[in-house]
């Protein structure tokens, strides 16, 4: 008996450590809600835009309470990314705009160098929230859709453009 334990022990480590390699790869993927934008510089309108639902009770100011430029990071969404943005090279200036027929809505955007974050709110005298900013690396961005009050659903379009 005392011969099988060791072997026994070997096997259960063995099981464990593939438990946690196929728990932990849906979180190292980049996976999104609503698919995948690849940009280069001069990139067409309509391969700027796409289309999502948003509605969800994640509080977005756990990923962030603030971005770099110490605006507040606020809404609601899910805790998956809507959208996985790859710029394949560095942009100086992109505007980033969502549209929900009027609908309150926010953006968060988790950028690929040490996380650097873009929030966005309200666009002027609209509810739909916009993101306009300078020095976008290249590399992979996250992006959520949020609305300002928790559990508020609705489709929307977001748009990104080179001015």
């Amino acid at each position: 008996m005392k011969y099988f334990r060791p072997r026994l022990q070997l096997r259960s480590g063995l099981i464990l450590a593939m438990l946690s390699a196929i728990t932990a790869s849906p979180v190292m993927a980049d996976t999104s809600n609503f698919g995948k934008l690849s940009l280069a510089p001069g990139f067409p309108p309509a391969q700027g835009t796409v289309e999502g639902y948003t509605g969800g009770s994640y509080s977005l100011s756990a990923i962030s309470n603030r971005d770099r430029d110490r605006n507040a990071c606020i809404g609601f969404a899910d805790p998956k990314p809507d959208h996985v943005m790859v710029l394949e090279k560095d942009f100086s200036q992109l505007n980033i705009r969502v549209n929900s027929g009027g609908k309150d809505t926010t953006l968060l955007i988790q950028g690929p160098d040490d996380g650097s974050i873009r929030c966005g709110d309200d666009t002027g005298k609209r509810k739909d929230a916009s993101i306009q900013s300078s020095d976008w690396k290249a590399g992979t961005y996250k992006i959520w859709v949020g609305t300002f009050n928790s559990g508020d659903k609705g489709n929307y379009t977001l748009t990104v453009q080179q001015p």
